[in-house]
């Protein structure tokens, strides 16, 4: 922060007393969440005081806007703007809201041909988007990629089924492109549901964020069979100050990638059983949905239906074909969260389960401290650790704060009515809650 000069604070004691009093009630959380992930992409954010007894019509709630369309984007947020992916009936949008008010600014159509998974469970706009408060990328399920301005003006437009090959898998494209250092990166991993050699289809992708130019483009060949060749995970950028790489996961592996030129570093695999990892026989719909947790020395990897959670230890033993080396394997845990990603905090692990059980493990060795239900029913949010709580939403329009730490204590229940399946996100003090009906500000003291 810019400090003014001693000697004027001496002359104007009272200019002083007026700074530091300012200084004392200016938000300290004033933090943009500008991806899916959030500003530290470890789903984590800046003290907010965010109040654990709002409800849907309560005092809290600063305004409620209808969506066009039922979706699990999770929202990003920028200086006072809100941008959201949706559907509007077949049309697949993008629009921006006023953080003040809740109002819609604009609107636009991106492509069309929705389709909602089963069950009701998510469509075509399930990528979340992404924005460096001058830009705004979209993502769709149908393989449309767009960047708009702030303002809502069309930059550019990609249709990856034409540049990198036609997608095929089974409920859409779900990944969520991840923006940094001026390129997106994508992992697209998908193929026809076959038992066979020949029809495996996989791409790690990065583009000119600018201009949509494709920068590289490598293939990412694996051995997974039938529904094991999709992914609906999301990739993430590693960086520790001395290594960094792109981190994607699905095939049945989880692998990184140099930033520079796309090639693999590293790959862990085998985690599709009978395996040292996976004592369970292989399951040909060993699809990933969840997305690995990432912070600094270690890498979290969830499977799928009920396979291991294992974690990597980030260091010299991380390279090459490293699927049967002890060294790299920090811990593994015998249980995985199908669709939530692992959050790391403090040195604790927090693993949210389909039917609303919450596990807590220690991040040096994988020891469970407490795993309780908190609330029964489906659970396709990833948890939002702020102000030293965990929060997230369920399918049948829950949501739920726990505090975080090594004892488990439950200290919310809201019921919205209305299906959550977005991440929640903070940013500016907001707590901004997604529903497939409408978009929630939630603030304390209103």
């Amino acid at each position: 922060m810019h400090r003014l000069p001693a000697r004027l604070l001496t002359a104007c004691p009272r200019l002083g007393c007026l700074l530091l009093v300012a200084a004392a009630i200016r938000p300290a959380h004033a933090e943009n969440w500008p991806e899916w992930r959030g500003p530290r992409r470890d789903h984590t954010a800046a003290a907010a005081g965010i109040p654990l007894d709002w409800s849907k019509e309560g005092r809290h709630v600063l305004w409620r806007t209808p969506l066009p369309g039922a979706a699990g984007a999770t929202p990003c947020v920028w200086e006072g703007r809100v941008f959201l992916t949706s559907n509007d009936g077949d049309d697949l949008v993008v629009l921006a809201v006023s953080a003040a008010d809740g109002k819609i600014l604009w609107q636009r159509k991106v492509g069309a041909g929705n389709q909602d998974a089963r069950s009701g469970e998510g469509n075509s706009a399930s990528p979340s988007p992404t924005t460096d408060g001058r830009h705004v990328w979209s993502f769709f399920g149908t393989g449309i990629l767009a960047c708009h301005t702030v303002d809502g003006e069309e930059v550019w437009r990609v249709d990856t089924n034409e540049r990198f090959g036609r997608i095929d898998i089974q409920f859409g494209m779900t990944s969520t492109p991840v923006l940094d250092g001026g390129a997106l990166y994508l992992q697209l991993i998908h193929g026809p549901m076959k038992l066979d050699d020949q029809s495996r289809t996989g791409k790690v992708v990065k583009l000119d964020a600018a201009t949509g130019a494709t920068i590289w483009e490598v293939d990412r060949p694996t051995e997974a069979q039938f529904e094991c060749k999709h992914s609906y995970a999301s990739p993430a950028i590693y960086r520790d100050g001395g290594r960094e790489f792109l981190v994607v996961h699905g095939a049945d592996c989880t692998t990184g990638h140099a930033l520079g030129d796309g090639r693999e570093l590293w790959r862990f695999g085998k985690v599709n059983g009978p395996t040292d990892t996976n004592p369970k026989p292989h399951d040909p719909t060993f699809r990933f949905v969840a997305s690995p947790g990432i912070v600094p020395g270690l890498i979290v990897i969830p499977t799928a239906k009920g396979g291991p959670t294992v974690a990597l230890r980030v260091g010299d033993a991380l390279t090459g074909d490293c699927s049967d080396s002890r060294e790299v394997v920090a811990w593994i845990h015998p249980r995985t969260p199908d669709v939530a990603t692992p959050l790391i905090g403090d040195g604790l692990v927090y693993l949210l389960h389909n039917d609303g059980k919450l596990e807590c493990l220690d991040a040096a060795d994988g020891r469970e401290l407490w795993h309780e239900r908190t609330h029964n029913a489906q659970h396709r949010s990833s948890p939002l650790l702020v102000d030293g709580r965990l929060w997230y939403g369920s399918n049948d329009g829950h949501v739920t704060a726990v505090e975080a730490g090594r004892t488990f204590r439950m200290l919310a229940d809201v019921d919205l009515g209305e299906p959550v399946s977005a991440s929640l996100v903070v940013a500016d003090g907001v707590l901004y809650v997604r529903s497939h009906a409408a978009l929630y500000a939630v603030r304390g003291g209103e």
